[in-house]
């Protein structure tokens, strides 16, 4: 029995068990509400997009042009637009994720207003928006399954009975806009059981997949700035074992951790850890330690530290404000270190954040990690932070410049200037950029290919050149033009706004509910029949 006739008939014995007092309810529009609504809890969500992320996970590891995408979202709306364009113009949502930004939530979704990525910001906002995404992601399901219901109505009223088998075919075979999303809980948000805690959360709202970085919560900074001090592993460790503890037991077996690293790009640290002995992760971490070797204690000065490490004794190299530096070129080191570490107690997935994107670079690290951990493979972030422009014509313009090429038409620090839009190299860095995530996953190991803040960008970009115009000659043709006559040209679901905000759905439930009486808003004198 298919699904649609299943609830039906299940809803249909739930009526006729009342002695006729429940007369009034159609077991078809129960079936109706049901399979419009079949996530009832984020528990089900987690435990349905993890079995997603991990069969995703497998199929990489058996072939890596399989890899999967996401982009950054800081509103419901804008995560069910990119849910209802994927399916409309690629058929299905598989590879496809969504990604939600610490950074983005601390811009956008903070009470304070505006924020720095610094973990400033309220921690609840990032479950918020969890549940959010996820609403919004169940009311597309809800409006696409309406039409096929409506479609339905329409076949049997035609008495078209192989049409409407056909649809009942897609309404079981529906498939829901309901995807993983990779979730960002900063450094933690606190010690261990403040992860913890922050994770169950997150996890109730329906996160399979946690996102964490091995910075110090307290001094937490964008992985794109100066000034990140990182923690010992130990310290880093605990807080994965309590993501894990948090999807234990809440039942979400299959729930993803991805650790991230920011060591390529963070030269500090807060403490020094206790090594237990020899050749532990203390002692490989406080081998990194910078400091002056020195061979008596006799000229120590109040509050300095004198540390032991394999070449001999260390001053430790302190800052006025405590915080202790690292030795300068040992960041790939310690990144390499950091994820073989992290996947070996518990970690699913790495991250590694890095000042460019550069397949050379990431794959020379990830090959030495698969070196002990061989199915080894990132999340990746595609960082607006980068300048991919003016990274990639110099990448070309090096490439080039080796293999003996004349460059004396090019000046390598002024490429993103706009003379050499039309040039060869700028061609040629453009085809690296769009063959990038690509080439990576083949190369570097990267699973997942993430835009954490796009839509933060296309939102400024239109709206400056709507205001331009808007508020210039064009007036409201800026808008008609540029805007709504696009939307009816590409098809594009919102510009029926008031079915986007769930008109229709609210009609067919106020018809159920008093028949005939229904006061419905889709009249003859609904404006928005104007974009049928």
């Amino acid at each position: 029995m298919n699904k649609y006739s299943f609830e039906s008939k299940h809803a249909s014995k739930a009526v006729s068990g009342h002695n006729h007092t429940w007369d009034a309810i159609n077991p078809e529009s129960v079936a109706r509400m049901r399979l419009q609504n079949r996530f009832s809890t984020g528990l089900d969500i987690a435990r349905y997009t993890a079995k997603i992320m991990r069969d995703d996970m497998k199929a990489y590891d058996k072939n890596p042009e399989r890899y999967t995408q996401s982009l950054g979202c800081w509103h419901g709306f804008i995560g069910q637009q990119k849910m209802i364009s994927i399916k409309k113009h690629f058929g299905t949502t598989k590879g496809r994720y969504l990604y939600l930004s610490g950074w983005m939530v601390a811009a956008m979704r903070s009470e304070f207003g505006p924020l720095p990525d610094q973990s400033m910001h309220e921690k609840t906002a990032v479950p918020e928006l969890i549940e959010e995404l996820y609403t919004f992601l169940k009311q597309a399901d809800a409006r696409e399954l309406r039409q096929q219901f409506k479609d339905l109505d329409v076949a049997r009223a035609a008495g078209d009975n192989v049409k409407s088998k056909y649809i009942e075919k897609c309404i079981d075979n529906f498939e829901t806009h309901i995807v993983p999303i990779i979730a960002d809980i900063d450094a933690g948000f606190g010690n261990e059981e403040a992860t913890y805690l922050l994770a169950k959360k997150m996890i109730e709202a329906g996160a399979c997949c946690i996102q964490i970085e091995n910075q110090v919560s307290d001094a937490k900074q964008c992985g794109h700035q100066d000034g990140k001090v990182t923690v010992p592993h130990e310290d880093f460790l605990a807080k994965i074992n309590a993501v894990r503890y948090a999807f234990m037991e809440l039942g979400v077996e299959d729930g993803v951790i991805v650790a991230r690293t920011d060591s390529l790009g963070a030269g500090l640290t807060q403490k020094i850890p206790v090594s237990q002995s020899a050749g532990d992760l203390a002692e490989q971490y406080n081998n990194y330690i910078d400091g002056e070797p020195i061979s008596t204690l006799d000229n120590l000065k109040s509050g300095e530290l004198v540390i032991a490490q394999a070449e001999g004794n260390i001053k430790v190299d302190r800052l006025a404000n405590g915080l202790i530096r690292f030795k300068p070129n040992t960041g790939e080191d310690r990144v390499v270190l950091d994820c073989i570490t992290s996947l070996q107690h518990g970690a699913d997935l790495l991250w590694i954040e890095t000042e460019k994107p550069h397949v050379g670079q990431i794959a020379s690290m990830v090959n030495r990690i698969r070196k002990i951990i061989p199915n080894a493979k990132l999340v990746y972030n595609n960082s607006p932070s980068f300048n991919w422009t003016l990274s990639f014509r110099q990448q070309v313009f090096d490439t080039w410049q080796e293999r003996g090429s004349d460059m004396s038409a090019y000046q390598r620090d002024n490429l993103m200037s706009v003379q050499y839009d039309g040039s060869d190299l700028a061609q040629a860095a453009d085809d690296k950029i769009r063959a990038f995530q690509k080439d990576a996953a083949k190369q570097a190991g990267i699973f997942h290919h993430l835009i954490t803040l796009p839509t933060y960008h296309t939102a400024a970009l239109s709206t400056d050149n709507l205001a331009k115009d808007y508020f210039g000659d064009e007036g409201m043709l800026a808008y008609v033009k540029n805007v709504q006559r696009k939307e009816i040209r590409e098809s594009l679901a919102c510009v029926k706004h008031q079915d986007m905000a769930g008109s229709n759905i609210g009609d067919d439930h106020k018809e159920y509910f008093s028949g005939g009486q229904a006061l419905k808003a889709s009249g003859d004198s609904n404006t928005m029949n104007q974009f049928s």
